[in-house]
């Protein structure tokens, strides 16, 4: 049963520091940043928060920069919104998982197109 909140609470958790971020002024904040997941401990007193951006994992790296120095205010305003008893430490981590999604989209892309030109020169 622990897993079920436990999961409503990650996705609450999430939802919440995407608004947040909006609102962050934050020059390393910018950009097309995503918040790919989070995990929350069992006993929700943590969370990590994996963040990735369409430009890549440098891109990511200096907003966790960021979001690392604006942990304070974030945690502060998701557990206000939230009504937890106890607003989760967050951590903020990097990924390339948007990246790496774009580039296979790119090559299957280019997959698609070589099968095309291939099957306008049988016909």
């Amino acid at each position: 049963m622990a897993g079920h909140r436990q999961n409503r609470v990650s996705e609450d958790i999430k939802r919440e520091i995407v608004a947040v971020m909006r609102e962050l002024k934050d020059p390393r904040i910018q950009g097309m940043l995503t918040v790919v997941r989070v995990d929350v401990t069992a006993d929700l007193s943590y969370a990590k928060v994996y963040v990735s951006a369409m430009e890549g994992i440098e891109t990511a790296k200096l907003a966790v920069k960021g979001l690392t120095s604006a942990s304070g205010y974030i945690r502060r305003e998701v557990g206000g919104k939230l009504r937890l008893r106890k607003a989760p430490e967050l951590k903020f981590i990097a990924d390339d998982s948007v990246q790496h999604g774009m580039d296979i989209m790119r090559k299957l892309g280019s997959l698609t197109s070589e099968n095309n030109g291939e099957s306008e020169d049988e016909n």
